[in-house]
């Protein structure tokens, strides 16, 4: 038995007996975590608070021989702003659900951590593009955890000096007029997406929402990430199919 401490964020919640929670804590030291939030339900008090859902914390969790549980928290970025927007907090929650899908129990991923609070940051305090910012988000995190497209050159024959690329998901890269051939389901796509494709799996996570896009190439990226993330993670997320109710 022992504690540790650690900076975490709240991905999923469970309600469990009278007034107790399950949660799925991403946090910075141990990868992903499931834990006990005694009595959360019941009072409004700091565990309450850590055991709701998007809550960014300084953890203080307690290890039994087979479980955590929250012994106290200091909250850091609660993300209120994202409540209080139902299509805002409805990409938040398909990011968690990427999330909670790609990390491995005690297995540290600082640099999805970061990606993860960064995209949540400018989704709640910005005005920018939540479809733009889940678009990013999406294909930086496959870039990150080794599921990067070939976006420099042709993936066939590495020629750079065309602007009109196709896209392929069965080579998982961008194809030359030259070399359509290997693969005549590719989508041809602008140059401005080829562009921001680059941008996004080059560019540093500090500097990775320093651009905007047009809505023609907006509607490229929104379909070619959510066809590449579904093909290769083998995994279908629904849960962006609520935005086309709203």
């Amino acid at each position: 038995m022992s504690y540790i401490k650690t900076n975490g964020i709240i991905i999923s919640e469970t309600n469990t007996g009278e007034a107790d929670k399950v949660v799925t804590i991403f946090t910075k030291s141990h990868g992903k975590i499931f834990a006990f939030a005694k009595n959360a339900r019941r009072y409004r008090g700091s565990i309450g608070v850590a055991a709701q859902f998007l809550c960014y914390g300084e953890y203080i969790l307690y290890k039994s021989r087979s479980a955590y549980t929250i012994s106290s928290c200091e909250v850091i970025e609660p993300f209120y702003e994202l409540r209080t927007d139902i299509e805002k907090l409805t990409y938040a929650a398909h990011m968690a659900d990427v999330v909670n899908y790609v990390i491995l129990e005690e297995q540290p991923s600082v640099r999805l951590l970061q990606l993860f609070l960064n995209t949540l940051y400018f989704l709640s305090k910005s005005r920018r593009e939540p479809q733009l910012l889940c678009v990013i988000f999406e294909l930086k995190l496959l870039s990150i955890i080794g599921y990067s497209p070939w976006i420099k050159s042709c993936i066939s024959c590495e020629d750079s000096s065309t602007d009109n690329f196709s896209f392929s998901f069965k080579e998982c890269g961008l194809l030359c007029p030259k070399c359509q051939e290997k693969d005549f389901a590719a989508w041809q796509i602008l140059p401005d997406t080829v562009k921001a494709l680059r941008y996004i799996v080059s560019s540093k996570i500090d500097n990775l929402f320093n651009f905007n896009v047009s809505p023609q190439v907006l509607n490229e990226l929104v379909r070619i990430s959510k066809r590449y993330l579904r093909e290769r993670l083998d995994h279908e997320f629904t849960r962006l199919d609520f935005i086309k109710n709203l």
